[in-house]
């Protein structure tokens, strides 16, 4: 195997080992076509046994129709937003009896409109598939088959907890943008869920329904004042706060104006307390289980939201200790997971409460610790000063790790059978100086870089890379639900 693939006198190197296949592609399973029939339907494809089957269409809760009654009034919202001076003029164009007629008149439409959006909404369950169709006047049919659903979250919005609905959203492998049936109410959501889950497991169509939902063992629960003290030992809310200082002071010795300083400050106190309280809103009762079916997260404040880690799909763990947090012994778990948008595991614990919940997610690795990490060697310090010591890597038989980062550290775990590919490059002072990064390419788009190793120490671990990832995807456990 050639060990580099010149780009150029002045160009970075890219050298790609043979070998580290990507994972079998999953195929989109969501499509569009048109249909002219209502009501009860057969399912032609369910094979000999489901011929002739009725299958039962469902429609939503009837709350939905006030949600989508919003879309037309959340235009002319839009509309006013973006032109406020327009907006303004036109509304002071109308007399007191124009405006009248023309509430009059659209919000019995914005009504009808969320009226027939949900007539037109139907969802049935198959022997091998979930379909949901939608549309007035273009028909979208979405056939998702059961076995390649690899998650099932409930979010509840606070109004909609308020109504007693709530929303499903169906992670799939090979399709990037999730399905969702909002709303269902509450026990129908559940049961439906369970049903979902039961059948992607393997369970037979007559049972799945008597399954019902996976038993959950409660791992953790973030307490909320520690949730707070978090955030507020955050570096970036501090680093917002102190802009809202320094510029605000700055502008006012160049200025001397009032207003040009409360233009900037306020929006950036703004900024510093969105960021704060929003996450707080967002994470708040944050609440881990072990479930059959994978990870179980329960988390929110307004919105409650009911998420689950699918067993098999994780791609790499990360672990974030920022500067303020190392005193406490706090870390971060962020997730990256093929094929689905869940990517915080939790949002703050002690590092010894959060290696035991990793293991449930990559079972048999062991999280290694500093003095595992090995730092890039002395000359490292010319390419990026001061810096390097941030850097680290460590490799066992079952994972990749590679840390970087010194105010905000952040170690990530990749799991060998989840490499799709390993490459190494060189730009030309990097290798006067006889360096070189190591890039692993995991299948859920995301790379992970081990940088500024020494070149020969490089060479052979692309290769040796390459072998573990083949003898990893070999050995792996399939990505079964309850397994």
């Amino acid at each position: 195997m050639s060990a580099q693939d010149a780009g150029g006198a002045l160009g970075d190197e890219t050298v790609r080992a043979e070998g580290a296949a990507a994972e079998e592609a999953a195929t989109p399973q969501t499509e569009s076509e048109t249909e002219t029939t209502e009501g009860v339907r057969t399912d032609g494809a369910a094979g000999a046994a489901g011929v002739g089957k009725p299958v039962v269409e469902h429609r939503l809760h009837p709350v939905t129709p006030l949600r989508r009654a919003w879309a037309p009034v959340a235009v002319l919202i839009g509309w006013g937003v973006h032109d406020p001076d327009g907006a303004q003029r036109q509304l002071l164009r109308l007399d007191t009896t124009t405006l009248l007629i023309g509430l009059a008149v659209f919000l019995p439409a914005a009504a009808l409109y969320g009226f027939l959006t949900w007539w037109f909404t139907h969802f049935a369950v198959t022997d091998s598939e979930l379909r949901i169709r939608t549309g007035l006047l273009f028909r979208r049919t979405a056939h998702i088959r059961l076995e390649r659903i690899q998650a099932i979250d409930v979010t509840r919005p606070l109004l909609a907890r308020i109504a007693g609905v709530a929303k499903l959203r169906l992670d799939v492998v090979g399709t990037d943008k999730k399905d969702e049936l909002a709303y269902l109410g509450e026990a129908h959501a559940g049961a439906l869920r369970a049903e979902l889950l039961a059948r992607a497991a393997g369970f037979a169509p007559d049972t799945a329904h008597e399954v019902g939902e996976a038993p959950v063992r409660q791992l953790l629960k973030v307490p909320a004042g520690v949730l707070a003290m978090s955030l507020v030992l955050t570096g970036a809310t501090w680093g917002t706060l102190v802009a809202a200082v320094v510029v605000p002071s700055v502008l006012w010795f160049a200025t001397e104006s009032v207003w040009t300083v409360l233009a900037t400050a306020l929006p950036l106190l703004g900024a510093a307390g969105a960021s704060s309280v929003g996450r707080f809103v967002t994470e708040y009762d944050w609440t881990v289980g072990d479930s059959p079916d994978g990870l179980r997260i329960d988390h929110g404040l307004l919105d409650r939201a009911h998420e689950t880690v699918p067993p098999g799909r994780v791609q790499t763990v990360r672990l974030v200790e920022p500067l303020l947090w190392r005193r406490r012994g706090w870390v971060r778990v962020e997730l990256d997971v093929a094929g689905s948008t869940n990517s915080v595991l939790l949002p703050v614990a002690p590092r010894e409460v959060a290696e035991s919940v990793i293991a449930r997610v990559l079972p048999g690795v062991d999280v290694p610790g500093a003095a595992a990490l090995v730092r890039p060697p002395g000359r490292a310090r010319w390419c990026v000063p001061w810096w390097w010591r941030g850097y680290g890597l460590a490799v066992d038989d079952k994972v990749f790790a590679a840390r970087h980062g010194l105010l905000r550290r952040r170690l990530d775990l990749v799991p060998h059978a989840k490499v799709q590919s390993v490459r190494l490059s060189q730009g030309p002072w990097k290798r006067y100086k006889r360096l070189a990064d190591v890039h692993v390419d995991t299948g859920a788009n995301k790379t992970v870089t081990a940088r500024l190793r020494d070149a020969d120490e490089a060479a052979a671990l692309l290769r040796a890379q390459a072998e573990r990832s083949r003898t990893g995807r070999r050995e792996a456990l399939p990505d079964r639900w309850m397994a």
